[in-house]
């Protein structure tokens, strides 16, 4: 277990607090949130399953639907157990530990904001330029875009991981938060963490404001494109598909960006708190949905999977 000396004082761990709800709640929130973070689980499994197994689906968008669904069950995984864990009893966790889940959270939270850009980009190659697009998003371009995000996302956190690693922490050691997040943090360092603050404010005004960016751009494009289609059900669907991925999106950036470069505007940590659910379980809860399992070519490669296996075992 780390432990940090300061003085006469020696805090070998943090007290996450979660949430502060009457006792009597602690076992119904346990439940709900047991049964979301199963959801996201299942759902982001079965995409992951449909894709890989069915040769229908191995195009650049479905691979980047893949990685998604794999990094928001890492990043789900890496949050929501100890948030589970502090229904049940207090949730403890030590001080290496608590700077591991922030740098795994973190690091993963950030790819994930690259891939969303990356993906609203193929989106917008396919429906403008579709002709060129097989040439314009071969196998190794989309394979170089992929490791880029998840290469960027650690490079990112790692940095600012390695600073906050500097900083001495004096008791109190309880942490107002249901996992180990930057601000709740930085309220206990007893050494000045404006370094660590400003640098990750840097940080997150470029790894939000310009993927951000560039997926409104894109979807931007997108609805200029589908403007001059004939009105008719494939203009209606496209436009339902990208007011619903951008809901997703929009829910997922604006919850970060209130809380990593505009904190102020957050009056209470339970408000905090809420905004954090946003993006750690609301966005992982309906991506799957959104992106994937609503896709008739998802749905047939899932209904073909069941019948291989349902036709091998009455065999």
């Amino acid at each position: 277990m780390e432990m940090v000396s300061i003085g006469n004082q020696t805090i070998t761990e943090f007290v996450l607090l979660g949430f502060y709800v009457r006792a009597e709640l602690h076992l119904l929130l346990f439940i709900v949130f047991t049964v979301i973070y199963a959801s996201i689980i299942l759902g982001n499994m079965l995409i992951i399953v449909a894709v890989v197994s069915s040769q229908r689906l191995h195009t650049p968008m479905y691979f980047f639907l893949a990685n998604l669904s794999f990094l928001e069950i890492l990043y789900t995984s890496s949050v929501v157990p100890k948030m589970l864990e502090g229904f049940l009893q207090e949730a403890a966790i030590s001080v290496a530990g608590c700077l591991l889940q922030f740098f795994i959270f973190g690091s993963l939270a950030t790819a994930e904001c690259f891939l969303l850009a990356v993906m609203a980009y193929d989106r917008y190659l396919a429906i403008c330029y579709p002709l060129r697009y097989p040439l314009l998003m071969g196998p190794r371009w989309c394979l170089g875009l992929v490791v880029i995000a998840w290469l960027s996302g650690f490079l990112v956190d790692g940095l600012v991981v390695a600073l906050m690693a500097q900083l001495r922490f004096c008791g109190p050691n309880h942490i107002d938060h249901f996992y180990c997040d930057f601000m709740p943090l930085m309220s206990l360092a007893c050494s000045d963490p404006s370094v660590a603050q400003m640098t990750t404010f840097i940080l997150s005004v470029v790894c939000l404001t310009v993927p951000f960016g560039l997926i409104l751009t894109s979807y931007g494009r997108i609805v200029v494109a589908v403007l001059r289609v004939p009105a008719g059900a494939s203009r209606r669907k496209a436009f339902s598909t990208c007011s619903s991925h951008l809901a997703v999106v929009s829910t997922f950036y604006g919850s970060l960006m209130v809380l990593y470069i505009a904190p102020s505007a957050v009056h209470s940590q339970l408000l905090s708190k809420v905004f954090a659910l946003l993006y750690t379980v609301v966005t992982p809860l309906f991506n799957p949905v959104i992106y994937t399992l609503r896709n008739k070519e998802v749905q047939q490669a899932l209904w073909r999977l069941l019948y291989v296996k349902q036709t091998e075992t009455i065999d």
